[in-house]
């Protein structure tokens, strides 16, 4: 009897194991932040608890290696004499959740807004919003960066308050490695690039752009799991553009606004993300509104249908996240320094208030680690 309840509590304790993640979470700098947070998550329940966290300024995006090995976290400043801002490297401990400085590395450029790691975990990939250049840095195999190599974009755009010059937000790699799309949101336009994994190099792909509608603002893209769609999300008219990806090629299939019908207020989009099944798609809106907009997805054309808003019970719903087993959905609300905790209906895609919440200053990015 001692041995069946033994392998049963052995069984328990494993079972719980699996429901754990550690969630790495990127702030801005504010009295209440003390800028990369690790929270250890319960998908069971849906609760979180801080394990560490490491001072840095204005962490506010975060990505992950492919091994999980390493954290890079950029660091959204543009310091005086034209250094601009640095992507700073860590090492990640799986069993303690802690994080070690490894080295810092100038973005090659101005307030870098975003981070990304190619498949291989040898290249970081930096998109520096004011300057608008976008930066290649090369990974040693401790983890640690190398100096960055350059591109700068050119041009304006149709509004003349946000779109005086290019402003890259985010960088995306495809499935295959082979591929960057870049939004730049001064220009309208997504970027594509061809990149070799061997050398790091990037190169307009034989469609270099594709431009987006003047005025829109194109500010991160993200791809379907079926790796056949990428969508947009564009931050100055409030909308969603759908793309077929078809060898290295984007068309647009729609567009669609993340507003209610009768909302002609500013919406401020800010993130996308699709559900892991692949049946839904969210998109957050900042302004006045504080909401989410609920899609679903005809998964064989891509296309979307609005089902619902959410409210984000908070100010600045800047980035959200969905948990890897898709049952959450946490807002991060920037402005009312707290991230909500939706439940999330995988057979509708709705979205319910689960009572909890993280309580931290300025959070903007959540990035998941597989606890061990």
């Amino acid at each position: 009897m001692k041995l069946l309840f033994s392998i049963f509590s052995f069984f328990l304790f494993q079972l719980a194991g699996a429901q754990e993640y550690y969630m790495i979470l990127g702030t801005y700098d504010s009295p209440k932040s003390e800028g990369v947070y690790v929270y250890k998550f319960n998908a069971a329940d849906g609760s979180a608890r801080e394990i560490s966290h490491f001072k840095t300024s204005n962490p506010s995006f975060i990505a992950v290696s492919p091994d999980e090995r390493f954290v890079y976290a950029v660091n959204e400043t543009a310091p005086q004499g034209g250094k601009g801002g640095e992507i700073v490297a860590f090492s990640f401990n799986k069993l303690t959740g802690e994080l070690t400085l490894i080295n810092k590395q100038l973005s090659g450029g101005d307030h870098p807004c975003h981070v990304e790691t190619d498949k291989t975990g040898k290249w970081v990939f930096a998109s520096n919003y004011s300057s608008g250049t976008l930066s290649v840095l090369p990974v040693n195999n401790d983890g640690s960066l190398g100096k960055a190599t350059t591109i700068q974009h050119t041009g304006a755009g149709k509004n003349p308050q946000r779109q005086k010059g290019p402003h890259v937000h985010g960088a995306i790699i495809s499935a295959d490695n082979k591929q960057l799309l870049v939004t730049d949101l001064g220009i309208d336009k997504v970027m594509l690039y061809s990149f070799d994994a061997i050398t790091g190099k990037l190169t307009p792909s034989g469609q270099p752009f594709i431009q987006s509608v003047p005025g829109s603002g194109p500010r991160l893209f993200t791809f379907h799991p079926n790796n056949k769609f990428g969508y947009v999300i564009e931050e100055l008219t409030g909308t969603v553009s759908v793309y077929k990806y078809k060898r290295g090629r984007l068309k647009v299939e729609q567009r669609i606004s993340t507003m209610r019908q009768d909302d002609s207020s500013f919406a401020g989009s800010a993130d996308i993300h699709v559900s892991p099944d692949g049946n839904f798609l969210y998109a957050s809106n900042r302004g006045d509104v504080n909401s989410i907009a609920i899609y679903s997805v005809n998964k064989k054309k891509g296309k979307l249908s609005l089902i619902g808003h959410q409210s984000s019970l908070g100010k600045s719903p800047r980035n959200f996240s969905i948990d890897p087993t898709g049952k959450f959905l946490l807002c991060e609300n920037q402005n009312s320094d707290e991230i909500v905790i939706f439940n999330r209906d995988v057979n509708t895609g709705l979205l319910a208030d689960s009572g909890k919440r993280i309580v931290v200053g300025k959070p903007v990015c959540i990035k998941w680690v597989a606890v061990e």
